[in-house]
């Protein structure tokens, strides 16, 4: 995947580890804070830091914020620099606007203006934790939106050397296997005669009960 070019707006801990993370794939990174003291902490970090106060749309022209692919206003604590930063940033003509909530009215406000994706980070990594805690065979598992999910389910000793295909679980639940990894490897998928064995990593498909309904059956 080519290198592309990100804002972040706001360097506390979600912001700092947003920018961090794109930096390290590759891309080039803008951080922006009003903070003297979080820019010099991320200088060294990231494409560019800039002292900068995102609710001054002339500010951030001049910072080239506009001609970014993406941006995130990571700033969430303060509902008046967050909704004026998204605003800006469509005004600049940043490409896509992502934005982070901590209420359903400031989420309400954010998809008004046309952020094009509001978050919510405590949230999401809550539901997260509380699924694998809650089912030790679940290792992970991604939301694609419309009620579906993407689990990452641990193969139990139970099911050492059963093929892929007895685990009734297109019939029975209504799911897909996307693959089996075995460490590194990828073993197979639905239709290949795959065996399993004790510790294999199952990606399966579906949507969110009939998954919880399968991985209670393992």
């Amino acid at each position: 995947m080519s290198s592309r070019s990100f804002a972040v707006i706001g360097l506390g801990n979600f912001g700092s580890t947003v920018a961090t993370e794109l930096e390290r794939f590759g891309n080039h990174v803008i951080g922006v804070d009003i903070d003297e003291t979080r820019v010099s902490r991320h200088a060294d970090k990231l494409g560019e830091a800039i002292i900068l106060d995102a609710r001054d749309d002339e500010a951030l022209k001049e910072a080239g914020i506009g001609e970014v692919d993406m941006a995130l206003v990571a700033v969430g604590d303060n509902l008046e620099s967050s909704i004026l930063a998204a605003v800006n940033l469509r005004q600049v003509g940043a490409g896509a606007v992502w934005a982070k909530a901590t209420t359903r009215t400031h989420h309400r406000i954010l998809s008004r203006i046309g952020v094009d994706r509001v978050i919510h980070p405590e949230v999401e990594i809550g539901q997260r934790i509380a699924q694998v805690m809650h089912n030790p065979l679940v290792r992970d598992y991604v939301g694609l939106g419309n009620g579906f999910f993407v689990v990452n389910l641990k193969v139990p000793e139970e099911l050492e050397d059963t093929t892929l295909s007895k685990l009734n679980h297109v019939d029975k639940f209504d799911l897909r296997c996307l693959g089996v990894m075995r460490g590194t490897k990828f073993l197979g998928q639905d239709g290949d005669d795959c065996t399993l064995k004790a510790g294999d990593l199952l990606l399966m498909l579906g949507e969110r009960n009939n998954l919880r309904d399968f991985s209670a059956s393992l």
